[in-house]
């Protein structure tokens, strides 16, 4: 039997419960992907292996009984099908050997095609056939902001002066990079979606970083192109991170579906962005807490932002040391609480 809860959701349609899922479900909390990993020399042949990639999207479907699979991949895919490759540093995060620094720079990167990203697309497929269908798959890449951000910088930041700099020092510089990153990703997620994908999520990581002056002008332009390109063909969900003070013009974005932190106050949420579905918002830290508190913080979350055009979820990934009952005692109650509610 199909659970089409998710996708129902997403394009504002009545749904008998609540779907849940979780960013960053198919990772570190979870003692198969810690297997997995500890069989390859690093997180990239992880994401560059098809199977195993295929084998970790799936773990969380059985063991937290999420209501959709998110394929096991990185938004550093695109930089690196650009030319720019990374190497993902234990417990430091993303590294850069090279970063952009000049118009020369940035005239060396190509645009990306599929075969730059073919371990994505096969894992997708792989992904698809295992799943039947059972659950929605969904997609993800970066927003170009923040990968912009990771080329400049070479790694995260505090501050992210690097690459702030070059918005207010070379604008022009900084447009033509985001060119070339907007370009690329809109093809990346097309063959997301023909390998699979029923829903593609864009993460604006670092959009919280700008300013309300330069939001939209260095990040939410950008967003809007591939919205309005892959919204022909599934359901868009935007999550940009922090940036909620550019909320009138993100609800006039094309997407289906806006992801939401937990800075945000749902009633405001739900006055702003009337037409759309709400995806989040819970503070990942709060599933450090009790699981008695993990329920009474969760019903009050689906309380607040009610059961329809509505996707239970975190404000952000959860974090890797976080216990797996309690992850699991979050998405039963979001169940319970649909089946008891509706």
């Amino acid at each position: 039997m199909r659970n089409d809860l998710l996708l129902k959701a997403a394009r504002g349609e009545e749904t008998s419960r609540v779907p849940v899922w979780v960013m960053r479900q198919a990772g570190r909390i979870l003692p198969g992907y810690r297997k997995v990993r500890a069989s390859v020399k690093d997180f990239t042949e992880l994401v560059k292996t098809p199977e195993l990639a295929c084998e970790v999207t799936l773990e969380p479907v059985n063991v937290l009984g999420v209501d959709a699979a998110i394929i096991f991949s990185d938004i550093l895919v695109i930089p690196e099908a650009m030319g720019l490759p990374y190497q993902m540093l234990e417990s430091k995060g993303p590294h850069f050997e090279k970063t952009i620094k000049t118009a020369k720079d940035i005239d060396a990167l190509r645009r990306g095609t599929t075969e730059n990203w073919d371990y994505v697309v096969n894992a997708l497929k792989l992904t698809k056939r295992e799943l039947g269908n059972k659950l929605p798959l969904l997609g993800f890449a970066g927003s170009p902001w923040t990968i912009f951000a990771y080329m400049t910088e070479g790694s995260g930041s505090k501050t992210f002066s690097v690459a702030k700099r070059m918005i207010f020092s070379e604008p022009k510089m900084a447009h033509s990079l985001l060119e070339k990153i907007t370009e690329t990703t809109i093809a990346y997620l097309k063959d997301q979606v023909n390998a699979g994908a029923d829903l593609v999520q864009i993460f604006d990581s670092w959009g919280g970083i700008l300013g309300y002056d330069t939001y939209n002008e260095f990040s939410l332009q950008y967003i809007a192109r591939i919205v309005d390109e892959l919204s022909k063909m599934v359901p868009v969900t935007a999550f940009p991170k922090g940036a909620y003070f550019a909320s009138e013009q993100l609800a006039k974005l094309n997407c289906r579906v806006i992801g939401l932190d937990w800075a945000i106050n749902p009633a405001e949420a739900r006055k702003t962005f009337r037409n759309k579905t709400l995806q989040g918002n819970m503070d990942p830290c709060m599933l450090y807490s009790d699981t008695n508190s993990i329920k009474k913080a969760t019903q009050a979350m689906i309380k607040a932002f009610g059961t329809q055009n509505y996707i239970a979820n975190l404000g952000h990934g959860v974090y890797p040391d976080t216990p797996v009952d309690h992850v699991k005692c979050f998405i039963d109650t979001v169940k319970e609480y649909g089946a008891n509610n509706s």
